[in-house]
């Protein structure tokens, strides 16, 4: 007979990811334990976007959702998942001013931005490297600009959603100008899994979370209940759309014109002087 010291303890893989609401919908089934996960445990830490991308640099979790931008500076360290991306499909951040302003006037601009390894700083610098900005914490940008603090300010996350409401205009959104000029999405964020954990894992741990996605896409209503808690005050019907945005079939799985983007994105980076290195873009299988 087997005794209690023989069962092999569930080994742990960690996870972090943001506290948005389509991230937290994403997780829902591993979040909750929905899932067999057979021999695997998974330990999910909330923190903001900025606050992953610094920790992945220093190789902090097993798994973690990353800007696209700051997954140049640890490429060496994880390989990109191929589900769980937030990916734009003619649409994405925005640029928001008090006052009608033309993109001409871009140049001339402090900008607020969420941070400078945000894939929203990296595709605005693509298309004009030639700005003065600030680092504000995203949930603090609509503000700034109201309060004349900034010329403009750059919206990532439900802020695209309801800037007309708080007065403010739309400079430009990357999300169109980008499928405009390359008629690919504009990726913003994956999730990447440390290499060390070899192959065979890596490829476990990347079926469990594609299940989770599925599971909560085939649950809506109470993943969408779950992240609701995660939303910040957003009401239903915001957090719903803002969930529909970001959670999609590219989600599940980049596909061609998914990766497509990832790929150009950061290779204009590259040829901007923006990413120092060319970067080896490696999905899991």
């Amino acid at each position: 007979m087997e005794t209690a010291s023989e069962k092999t303890e569930p080994r742990t893989i960690t996870v972090a990811h943001s506290p948005d609401s389509d991230d937290a919908f994403m997780f829902y089934g591993l979040a909750t334990n929905k899932l067999e996960t057979e021999g695997l445990k998974f330990e999910h830490t909330l923190k903001d976007i900025q606050t992953l991308n610094e920790d992945a640099e220093n190789g902090v979790y097993d798994v973690t959702a990353i800007s696209f931008h700051a997954y140049c500076y640890v490429d060496d360290k994880y390989a990109l998942l191929p589900h769980g991306a937030s990916i734009g499909d003619n649409y994405g951040p925005i640029v928001v001013s008090k006052e009608p302003r033309t993109v001409d006037e871009i140049s001339d601009m402090k900008i607020a931005v969420p941070g400078e390894l945000t894939s929203a700083f990296l595709a605005l610098r693509i298309y004009n490297p030639d700005f003065e900005y600030e680092v504000v914490p995203f949930d603090e940008i609509i503000e700034a600009v109201q309060k004349g603090k900034v010329d403009a300010g750059l919206l990532i996350h439900e802020g695209q959603l309801f800037y007309k409401q708080e007065g403010l205009d739309k400079v430009i959104d990357l999300g169109e100008w980008w499928h405009e000029e390359t008629g690919l999405p504009l990726p913003m964020g994956g999730n990447v899994i440390k290499r060390e954990l070899g192959e065979d894992l890596m490829k476990e741990v990347s079926g469990h979370l594609k299940r989770s996605i599925e599971y909560s896409m085939e649950n809506r209503e109470d993943a969408l209940a779950y992240a609701m808690q995660f939303a910040r005050d957003m009401p239903p019907e915001l957090a719903d759309r803002f969930v529909a945005m970001w959670v999609n079939d590219l989600t599940l799985d980049y596909g061609e014109r998914g990766k497509e983007g990832v790929k150009l994105l950061l290779e204009k980076g590259y040829e901007k002087g923006i990413i120092p290195h060319k970067v080896d873009i490696q999905f899991v299988d």
